[in-house]
């Protein structure tokens, strides 16, 4: 099965993931100017008020590069809708998305389809992240256009399943569009995803250490410094497993070999008391190791670029 025409501006099949606090404006921008999707979460913009300006910058901008670029157009982008209850903004956060019409809605900690028939409604796409092939299947059944498999290794909320298991079980039955979430990080893995059976690279971590990303230079840093080792795997921060940089737990107070468990009962994603946990507690995935300095995201994408097609060469791929 094709990619929908949405995905046909891209130069790179790779989705910028969306950062909780990190990703902004000027990163999803530059992101689609360089050819990938750029994607942020709708709850980074707070006030909730501040969407509306955030998308309309973006909107902008984007048709602007167009205008400028016809030989060169922006890639779309994407915004990431909390699904899960304690979510208090998404009513009115996708009032915003349909004021604008993204293009790609990417959906997270639950399958709705009231939310895929509103995407659907102003003609965008839904894709929705999924760590196993049970929720895979509830995802399409609820009406979700794709899915995103988020593999072990990947930064934030994360999954343990091995990517070429959880690629292979998805597409036994599932023809539609897939992406592949899961230490990724350079145009080596990009095609590796691709081999495997994905339309598309999902990566985040990476962009975590560009100039235009919102994040603690500190924070960057560890990135640029950090390896697969520096990664701990836990539920404690937001009630959900997912991975985090060793560095910031210990920063802290905590011991990041020996954290309690948390109770998923107490979940919650909407509140400031989340941003708090993920300002101070650094989500990051297992690909770092290729991350060594920090740079604009446009000069990352060309690298990952040089890579993809490199490593099609030394395959012999046309």
């Amino acid at each position: 099965m094709a990619l929908p025409p949405v995905f046909k501006k891209l130069r790179l099949p790779v989705i910028g993931a969306p950062l909780f606090i990190i990703s902004n404006p000027q990163l999803v921008i530059a992101q689609c100017q360089a050819g990938i999707v750029g994607a942020m979460p709708a709850l980074n913009a707070r006030p909730a008020s501040q969407l509306d300006d955030w998308l309309a910058e973006i909107t902008e901008t984007l048709a602007a590069w167009d205008r400028a670029h016809p030989e060169q157009p922006a890639a779309p982008f994407a915004i990431n809708q909390i699904v899960h209850k304690s979510n208090d903004r998404l009513e009115h956060d996708m009032q915003m998305c349909a004021k604008y019409r993204v293009p790609i809605v990417i959906s997270s900690l639950g399958a709705r389809e009231d939310v895929n028939h509103a995407v659907h409604d102003w003609g965008g796409v839904v894709l929705h992240d999924v760590i196993n092939d049970r929720f895979a299947h509830k995802a399409i059944e609820k009406g979700a256009d794709g899915l995103i498999a988020v593999a072990a290794g990947a930064g934030g909320h994360a999954g343990v399943k091995s990517p070429f298991a959880l690629v292979q079980e998805i597409r036994r039955w599932f023809d539609g569009p897939l992406a592949l979430s899961g230490a990724i990080a350079t145009g080596d893995a990009v095609l590796s995803a691709q081999a495997m059976g994905a339309d598309l690279a999902y990566i985040g971590s990476a962009f975590i250490a560009t100039q235009e990303a919102r994040a603690q230079e500190a924070y960057k840093q560890a990135i640029v410094d950090g390896t697969s080792d520096d990664i701990v795997y836990t539920n404690l921060f937001t009630g959900v497993h997912g991975n985090y940089l060793a560095p910031s737990i210990r920063a802290a107070g905590m011991d990041p070999e020996h954290l309690p468990e948390s109770d998923p009962s107490k979940m919650n994603f909407g509140g400031n008391a989340a941003a708090k946990a993920w300002k101070d507690i650094w989500g990051c995935g297992q690909g770092i190791a290729a991350v060594t300095d920090v740079r604009p995201a446009a000069e990352m994408i060309a690298r990952l670029q040089r890579q993809y097609h490199a490593a099609r060469e030394r395959l012999q791929l046309n």
